[in-house]
């Protein structure tokens, strides 16, 4: 492949390295897989974060996913952003100390906004880890309520901003749901075997790891990505030029990983569903290759940073959809954002089934337009 792309073009090298398409160098078999190589996966929203994964694991269902998680092939906290990740346990330590500790910055504020002293975010560390120690495991209220026991008040957003403190800080992660209830554990346990790295090679590794599972990109979507510095987002990406090549798009230099270079240019018509909070959208600041601007309020109504899931055509968003799960049976509702025909609406029920599948349950589609 020419150095100059269309934007057709570095869509589809997006769409490869995004995993939604074949990639020349990985097919996937294990959630292991596809967390290492993203190096992070946003995962906020639990239900998103695990069709995430089925999207890119054909055949594997909710249940599949959710053992996967059990084995501890990924573990979720709050790598950059201070926003919840799926990453591999073994650099869940070092990625905070990259990047989740930028998050730690307005901490100071934050505790004096909710009348807590540092002394109280001590304790509660000190709490918690008394708690979870020996393999413990407790549910968000159960955390709550052992800090409340402790005298540490959690009203308010107080308990909120503790739980995140200690995983920011390296004392617990969040592990798989019990039930529907959010539970922690000692990161130290969950992932006992750390990977130790240097502030450069740190640098370099996340880089790479971020361009090889989106690129095409630039510096900048790296820095807004990770929660970096523009300075040490590009000092990454030098420390990883060996893996990369540059590509310009419409003119402008972005990084794409070196064995994409070639890949030849095959035309884009991949019909998909995906959850709102997937590394699709919330991968990168600048949408404009997978999004229209017209249909940005659709997509994040009211741009409060919640997304809708979206139905992407040849790697544009066409349409967003909600779905209401039931006993027997899932309904989804599909709005059309674009003209889709007979035809294209068929296709998006077949991705939908495809969705139901992985949940085991059969779907009901409801079209509102």
């Amino acid at each position: 492949m020419s150095g100059e792309l269309t934007a057709s073009e570095a869509l589809g090298l997006r769409m490869t390295s995004l995993l939604l398409r074949p990639h020349p160098s990985i097919r996937p078999g294990t959630v292991a897989d596809v967390v290492q190589w993203f190096g992070a996966m946003q995962a906020q929203d639990l239900a998103s974060g695990l069709w995430s994964l089925g999207a890119r694991l054909p055949g594997q269902s909710v249940a599949d996913v959710q053992a996967a998680l059990e084995r501890r092939e990924a573990l979720r906290t709050w790598p950059m952003r201070g926003t919840v990740h799926l990453v591999p346990p073994a650099d869940a330590r070092w990625m905070l100390e990259l990047t989740g500790v930028r998050s730690l910055s307005g901490s100071a504020t934050r505790r004096a906004q909710l009348g807590l002293t540092e002394a109280d975010e001590g304790r509660a560390m000190d709490v918690l880890g008394e708690a979870l120690a020996g393999g413990g495991r407790l549910t968000r209220a159960q955390c709550l309520a052992t800090l409340r026991e402790a005298g540490i008040g959690t009203d308010g957003q107080r308990g909120y901003h503790l739980l995140w403190s200690a995983s920011v800080r390296g004392v617990t992660c969040v592990a798989p749901n019990v039930g529907t209830e959010q539970t922690f554990a000692l990161l130290d346990e969950w992932a006992p075997e750390s990977r130790q790295l240097q502030r450069d090679e740190a640098l370099a590794v996340l880089a790479h790891r971020y361009v090889r599972g989106h690129g095409p990109v630039t510096a900048r979507e790296f820095a807004g990505w990770s929660g970096l510095t523009l300075t040490d987002a590009r000092r990454g990406l030098a420390a990883a030029e060996s893996a990369l090549t540059t590509v310009r798009v419409d003119g402008e230099p972005m990084y794409v990983e070196a064995a994409l270079a070639d890949l030849p240019r095959v035309p884009l018509d991949d019909l998909l569903v995906l959850p709102g909070f997937d590394e699709y959208l919330l991968g990168y600041r600048d949408r404009r290759l997978m999004l229209d601007s017209a249909h940005q309020q659709a997509v994040v109504p009211g741009n409060n940073g919640i997304f809708q899931a979206t139905v992407v055509r040849a790697g544009r968003v066409v349409g967003v959809w909600k779905r209401k799960i039931g006993r027997t049976a899932v309904t989804v509702t599909v709005q059309p954002l674009t003209t889709l025909d007979a035809a294209a609406r068929a296709r998006v029920e077949e991705a939908l089934g495809r969705y139901a599948d992985f949940l085991g349950l059969p779907a009901r589609v409801d079209w509102l337009a």
